[in-house]
């Protein structure tokens, strides 16, 4: 408490010396659409003060009365400089004009970008998405998710999946939204594929270490991805055509430089393809595969302080398989729905505000067959969302954030239920799950002085299981005895907790700094999996009388340096995670009727290790070095013997490089090239009969390694000059995945030949790979 009054007092006295100041304030926006910049950078000249604009572009800065020369940058635009003379407040947008516009014969004169080395922000990334579309994309098909992936402390989920895993936590553990909403299953294909359309996005953030207090309820990451708003200025088409998938973009003014949208879809035809080839006599006729998506978002302007955004995304895939022979079929529906409406507010010169109201839901479901035996399986969850976030600049060395936030969530249990005749199987565990969450936080971004930079901020979280909720007590049998009946919206459990965040930067020189976070993380709800990635079958479950919240703390520290005129931007950073509650199936689990949670066991983990980053930003020849050295272990009373074990996200070694290179103006080449420890997993290490059963005998817990994984990959761009102007232009993407066609395993299974009774039987390992190599051609075109 008396922390909390002496940063009040000494922010009363800021504010009351700062009554002589005047302000500027207003938009940071792309001058060819009109879209906001996210993060774009206001500098001061001479006086090493400056501001980012925030999540929708707006900025504040206020100044002694007084002419300025103001720097504007943000990465892939031209710096603008512009000298203002202010005498009074003052609002004003300022246009960036994009690099892809630049007529050839205009020379850039390059800025430093200091961005990395200047704030408090630690582990944070801005991908854009002119980096994610020039590299090499699986089968054609651009993923920012995958681009993720090569930057370090981020691995893969495995061969082609777009999931990932930051510092050794899970992938649960990664705060995932999308305008807002969040997204509980990103995966299409068996995640092989994201679900963000790479024409419909506009930024995507990636925060990995000293995660701020507007973000909560996860331990380990969070990306960021903000839609696309609309060209305000003209219509324009987007589309592509790919090996297995094409996609359509609109967008343009409802009512030019007030109003405008974008919509943008994209489906896969496998199914249409291979669909003739299928006679109607094959046993298999009738299966297939596809996934589709929609993207749409729309925004009014009513007046220079009041902006309404609605957004929405709703994606499927449907797998389908039938086997006549086997009198077989079965059909897996899976896929989210979100919808954001959000409400920009400027109150006045200093403060800034949004409201923002969130509909998201995920849903999975299978229906199986098999002569007259049904079976059905389903799971989900739904939320309600709805936060008030407020941006106060009352001084240059102050920016506040704070706010709150509101959360209805419904859990869909893992319901399984069937018939055989008239026999009919129903689930004990139909009732959903109910709970509320709530948070408040602030967070201050303070310049105590020109080396000396502190983010600080505070989160309070709570989360309420409620009914309606009945809690079964059984034997050791799993047989009811008694039961405990929860009322409609009655607390069952509640937990809750304080979140302190603290990042801190030492300015060593203009072009070095150290940086420091300590974070403690809340994470109420779970993903509880069999697998080692984000697969529909998984499981989302919160925290109940009998789960418990998983807390961690993260410490990390690390030296950031800029070469050559900030053409090479560095970094070195080490940190150790502590992660508790994390959750496991029993020994020997099976899915069955019972409650999901009744057959859960808890343990630790934790994960330490040392990341370098180099990345060449400017000139014909672009692209980074990333490399990470890391140990991620878990013990479990219930498991291994409570010895710890390596997690299945350990890799000891990661590390990927990527490079493009401007050949001409009409060719550009790009390559990456991945390296990584083999998978750490469980084999069996002795064979035995039981009567007449060979029966295998299983190692301690992932006590083994695949063999290491490496791939590169290879993209070439053509987009060629038309003699003459037109009304459009295009671009061809050749593009090789797995050049050198690497066999990577993917799994290891055993094959038994010959005959135990002729004395001939041999038992072999055998590894199964994905993907040789793959050529995929993309066409792309903009008018």
């Amino acid at each position: 408490m008396r922390i909390c009054c002496l940063v009040l007092s000494f922010l009363i006295v800021s504010i009351l010396s700062a009554q002589e100041r005047v302000t500027l304030n207003g938009y940071l926006k792309d001058s060819l659409t009109g879209e906001t910049l996210i993060g774009a950078n206001l500098q001061v000249v001479g006086q090493g003060k400056g501001v980012q604009s925030n999540q929708y572009g707006f900025y504040s800065i206020s100044l002694e009365k007084g002419v300025y020369r103001l720097l504007v940058s943000f990465i892939g635009y031209q710096t603008a400089e512009l000298t203002i003379d202010l005498k009074k407040d003052i609002q004003q947008n300022i246009l960036l004009l994009p690099n892809t516009a630049v007529i050839s014969n205009v020379t850039v004169v390059a800025r430093k970008r200091e961005n990395n080395v200047k704030t408090a922000q630690m582990g944070k990334i801005e991908l854009s998405m002119n980096t994610a579309k020039a590299l090499p994309a699986f089968l054609g098909e651009v993923d920012p998710l995958k681009t993720l992936q090569l930057l370090p402390g981020v691995r893969n989920a495995g061969e082609g999946n777009a999931g990932f895993y930051v510092r050794g936590g899970g992938p649960d553990q990664n705060l995932i939204l999308l305008d807002d909403a969040v997204v509980y299953n990103t995966g299409h294909l068996f995640g092989f594929f994201s679900i963000f359309n790479a024409d419909a996005i506009k930024n995507v953030t990636l925060i990995k270490g000293g995660m701020p207090a507007q973000y909560g309820g996860r331990l380990s990451s969070v990306v960021d991805v903000a839609m696309k708003e609309g060209n305000n200025n003209k219509t324009q088409i987007d589309a592509g055509i790919g090996l297995i998938a094409s996609r359509f973009s609109i967008q343009g003014p409802l009512k030019k430089n007030k109003a405008s949208y974008i919509l943008s879809a994209r489906r896969t035809y496998v199914d249409l393809l291979s669909k003739p080839f299928i006679s109607k006599e094959s046993e298999f006729y009738g299966s297939g595969y596809y996934f589709y998506d929609l993207n749409a978002k729309m925004n009014y302007r009513f007046s220079e302080k009041d902006v309404l955004y609605l957004s929405g995304y709703f994606g499927r895939d449907k797998f389908t398989f039938n086997n006549t022979q086997r009198s077989f079929s079965t059909r897996i529906p899976w896929g989210n729905s979100t919808a954001t409406l959000r409400w920009n507010h400027v109150f006045n010169k200093k403060l800034f505000a949004n409201t923002t109201a969130v509909y998201n839901d995920y849903k999975f479901e299978l229906a199986g067959r098999q002569n007259d035996f049904n079976i059905n399986l389903s799971s989900g969850i739904r939320d309600l969302n709805l936060k008030t976030d407020f941006d106060f600049y009352p001084v240059p060395e102050h920016k506040l954030k704070f706010g709150l936030q509101y959360t209805h969530h419904s859990f869909l249990p893992n319901i399984v239920s069937g018939s055989q005749d008239s026999v009919i199987f129903e689930p004990n565990n139909a009732s959903r799950k109910l709970a509320n969450e709530y948070a408040v936080y602030i967070q201050d971004d303070w310049e105590l002085s020109d080396k000396i930079k502190v983010n600080a901020g505070l989160r309070y979280s709570v989360f309420q299981q409620i009914g309606r909720y009945t809690l079964f007590q059984r034997d050791d049998d799993g047989n009811k005895l008694d039961s405990v009946v929860y009322g409609r919206g009655q607390t069952v459990k509640a937990y809750g907790g304080l979140e302190p965040r603290l990042t801190v930067r030492y300015a060593l020189s203009e072009l070095s700094s150290f940086k420091a976070a300590v974070t403690r993380n809340i994470q109420y709800i779970h993903l509880v999996t069999n697998a080692g990635t984000t697969l529909p079958t998984d499981l989302w479950v919160p925290s109940t009388i009998r789960v418990r919240p998983q807390t961690g703390w993260q410490y990390a520290a690390g030296y950031f340096r800029n070469f050559n005129n900030g053409m090479f931007e560095t970094s070195l950073e080490v940190y150790y995670k502590t992660m508790n509650n994390q959750i496991e199936y029993k020994e020997g689990y099976t899915p069955s009727l019972k409650d999901p949670e009744e057959e859960f066991v808890f343990g630790k983990g934790w994960s330490y290790g040392a990341e370098l980053f180099i990345n060449k930003v400017r000139g014909r020849f672009t692209g980074w070095i990333g490399y990470t050295l890391s140990w991620t272990w878990r013990r479990f009373e219930d498991l291994n013997d409570g010895l710890k074990y390596p997690s299945r996200y350990d890799r000891r070694h990661d590390m990927s490089i990527v490079g493009t290179y401007e050949l001409s103006k009409k060719w550009k080449v790009s390559s990456v090239f991945v390296y990584g420890t083999g998978n750490a997993t469980s084999l069996p290490e002795r064979f035995y009969f039981v009567g007449s059963v060979l029966t295998q005998e299983y190692s301690r817990i992932n006590a083994y390694r695949m063999k290491p994984y490496h791939r590169m990959d290879v993209s070439f761009t053509y987009t060629p000059t038309p003699k003459k102007i037109r009304k459009y232009t295009s671009s061809w993407v050749f593009s090789l995945y797995n050049a050198y066609s690497r066999l990577n395993p993917y799994f290891i299974y055993f094959d038994q030949e010959g005959q135990a009774s002729n004395g001939d039987l041999r038992v072999t390992a055998r590894q199964v790979s994905l993907f040789p190599v793959i050529p995929a051609v993309t066409w792309n075109i903009k008018m």
